[in-house]
C-alpha cells in the first residue's frame, strides 16, 4: 500500500507518488456528469455575500456535509484542514475507496494527561452522495453505506510541524479490506497488521478498534454514521485481546497514559507493551479474564481450507469436497449472510451461544440492521442456479481434513480454550474462496452439525461440533501451536478413531491453490 493514488491538498513536501496543490477554504466539490473536481469559493460580492454566510456551499453533497460538520464542531478554528484525496475517485474506476482523510491538530487536554496529536478522519466508508454511485442508498433511517467512518489519533511529535501521511495510506488499506470482504467493523475489533504500521522498526504492528471519543455519531440524509478509531498496538497486546477481548485490551490501555491514555493517542515511539510496563496486568486482568468470560472472537478471515475424505476423490458428481487446487464451490446466499453475520459481531460479546439464524427470506444485505451493499449481485451468483441440491440438504461427512497456515493455525487454542469449553462457537471464513469452517460445542444452537453427526456441510462451509472432552484432549496434543517460534512446515495432527486430520500449511499453498 503507497500514496499512489492519493493527494495530499496542501503545499508540503510529500511521499513519492502524491501530487500537491493547495486546498480551497473547504472542499466545494461541482460536478460535471460522473467527474468531480475540487475549486476555491469565489471571494464574496453582492451576489455571494449570502452564500459566503452558508456554513457549506449549496452543492455539497449532503453526505459529505454532515462528517464536515462533526469536523467543525471540533475543529471551530481548523475549517481549512489538509487533506489526502484519492487522484482517482473510486466510483470512477480507482482503487482506493475513501475520497479524502482530513487531518486536524489537536491540542489534547493537560487536565486528563492527553498529549497533543493529529486526528486523522477518513471519507467514503459512510454513503457521501447518496446517488448509488459507491453505496445503494435505501432511506435515512438505518446505517449510511457501511455506517462507519474511520478515525486515527496519532501522538505529534515535539517540532512536527505537519502531520505525517502515511495514516491516510493506512485507512485506506482498511477501507479497500471493507469494501472488498463486505465484513464492516465494530468496535472491539482486532486487526492483524503484522509489520510497523508506518513502515520503520516500530513495536506497533497491529490495531484494535473502538468508538472515537470525542465524535458523536450523524444523522445525514442517508443514514447514521458512527466514528471508528484505530489504535495501534503491539503484538503481544493483539494476542490478549484474540485471547480474551477486545474492550478488556481496550481498557487496559486507557489506563497506562504512554500506551494510549483516555483517548487512546497511538505513539509509535512506544518501546513496550502495557504487560512488560504493568507485569501486573496480565495475570491479575487478562489471565483472570480469559478465565471467567473466554475469548469473544467468534471469527476470523483466514487462510484455511478443507476436504471431505468421506468419499473418493474421483466422485465429482455429489462431492462437496474443498479441495486446494480445484475451483472452489458457491456457498448460497444464506449461509453466505449468515457468516458475515458471524464475523460481522467480530468481538463483541455475545449474551447466548446461539448461531445467527439462516433467513429464510433473504433480505438485501448482512442483516435487518444494515443497508445493502454492492456484493448483493455478486451474491446472486452463489445461489441455488450453480448447486441447487445444496439449498435443500445437509451433507453429513465421515471424515474430513482441515487445512490452515500458521497464523490461523495458532488461533485454534483459541477457537478451543476460549471459545468451545465456554460453550460457544467460532468461524474461519476463507480469504482466498468461498470456504468456511465454524467450530461448534454442544450447547450451540442454530447448528446443523450434531452430536450424532458431528461433521456437517451446506455446500463449501463446513460445521465441526467438539465435545468438550474431545476439546480437552485435542488442546493437549495442539500444545505446540501455542509456542511463539516458527516451526517447520508443513505440521500434521491427526485423531484417526475420529476420523479428523488438521493440517499446518505454508501461506504458498493458499495463496497459489495450483502450487
Amino acid at each position: 500500500m503507497r500514496g499512489r493514488a492519493a493527494v495530499l491538498r496542501s503545499a508540503l513536501p510529500v511521499p513519492r507518488g502524491v501530487r500537491s496543490s493547495r486546498a480551497p477554504s473547504l472542499p466545494a466539490p461541482r460536478f460535471a456528469g460522473s467527474s468531480m473536481e475540487t475549486a476555491a469559493p469565489a471571494p464574496p460580492g453582492p451576489a455571494t455575500a449570502a452564500a459566503a454566510a452558508a456554513p457549506f456551499p449549496p452543492l455539497f453533497p449532503p453526505g459529505l456535509h454532515g462528517i464536515y460538520g462533526e469536523c467543525r464542531r471540533l475543529y471551530p478554528e481548523q475549517p481549512n484542514p489538509l487533506q489526502v484525496t484519492a487522484i482517482i475517485k473510486y466510483w470512477l474506476g480507482g482503487p482506493d475507496p475513501l475520497d479524502y482523510v482530513s487531518m486536524y491538530r489537536n491540542l489534547g487536554s493537560p487536565s486528563q494527561n492527553v498529549p497533543e496529536h493529529w486526528h486523522y478522519v477518513s471519507f467514503g466508508l459512510s454513503d457521501l452522495y447518496g446517488d448509488n454511485r459507491v453505496h445503494e442508498f435505501t432511506g435515512s433511517d438505518g446505517p449510511s453505506g457501511f455506517g462507519f467512518e474511520l478515525t486515527f489519533r496519532l501522538k505529534r511529535e515535539t517540532g512536527e510541524s505537519a502531520p505525517p501521511t502515511w495514516p491516510a495510506e493506512l485507512m485506506q488499506g482498511l477501507a479497500r479490506y471493507v469494501f472488498q470482504s463486505e465484513n464492516t467493523f465494530c468496535s472491539g475489533d482486532h486487526v492483524s497488521w503484522h509489520s510497523p504500521l508506518d513502515n520503520s522498526e516500530s513495536r506497533i504492528q497491529h490495531m484494535l478498534l473502538t468508538e472515537d471519543p470525542q465524535m458523536q455519531p450523524v444523522q445525514t440524509p442517508f443514514g447514521v454514521v458512527t466514528f471508528l478509531q484505530i489504535v495501534g498496538v503491539c503484538t503481544e497486546e493483539l494476542h490478549a485481546a484474540q485471547q480474551w477481548n477486545g474492550q478488556g485490551i481496550l481498557e487496559l490501555l486507557r489506563t497506562v497514559p504512554v500506551a494510549g491514555g483516555p483517548w487512546l493517542i497511538t505513539d509509535m515511539r512506544r518501546g513496550e507493551t502495557i504487560f512488560e510496563i504493568d507485569p501486573h496486568l496480565q495475570q491479575d486482568r487478562v489471565d483472570k479474564g480469559i478465565e471467567t468470560d473466554g475469548s469473544n472472537l467468534s471469527g476470523v478471515s483466514a487462510k484455511c481450507a478443507w476436504d471431505d475424505l468421506s468419499r473418493p476423490p474421483e466422485d465429482d458428481e455429489d462431492s462437496r469436497s474443498i479441495c486446494i487446487g480445484t475451483h472452489p464451490r458457491r456457498l448460497s446466499g444464506k449461509d453466505t449472510e449468515q457468516i458475515r453475520e458471524t464475523l460481522r459481531r467480530g468481538l463483541e460479546i455475545n449474551s447466548k451461544p446461539v448461531l445467527p439464524p439462516i433467513n429464510h427470506q433473504r433480505q438485501n444485505g448482512l442483516n435487518n440492521d444494515r443497508a445493502p451493499s454492492r456484493k448483493d449481485s455478486l451474491e446472486s451468483e452463489s445461489s441455488a442456479t450453480i448447486i441447487p441440491h445444496e439449498l435443500i440438504r445437509t451433507r453429513q461427512l465421515e471424515s474430513v481434513h482441515l487445512k490452515f497456515n500458521q497464523e490461523s493455525g495458532a488461533l485454534i487454542p483459541l477457537c478451543l480454550r476460549g471459545r468451545l469449553l465456554h460453550g460457544r462457537h467460532f468461524t474461519y471464513k476463507s480469504i482466498t474462496g468461498d470456504t468456511a469452517i465454524t467450530f461448534v460445542s454442544t450447547g450451540v444452537e442454530g447448528a446443523f452439525a450434531t452430536e450424532e453427526h458431528p461433521y456437517a456441510a451446506h455446500g463449501p462451509w463446513l460445521q465441526i461440533l467438539l465435545t468438550e472432552e474431545f476439546v480437552e484432549r485435542m488442546l493437549e496434543d495442539l500444545e505446540d501451536l501455542n509456542s511463539s517460534e516458527e516451526f517447520k512446515l508443513p505440521k500434521e495432527y491427526s485423531w484417526p478413531e475420529k476420523k479428523l486430520k488438521v493440517s499446518i500449511l505454508p501461506d504458498a499453498v493458499f495463496d497459489n491453490p495450483l502450487h
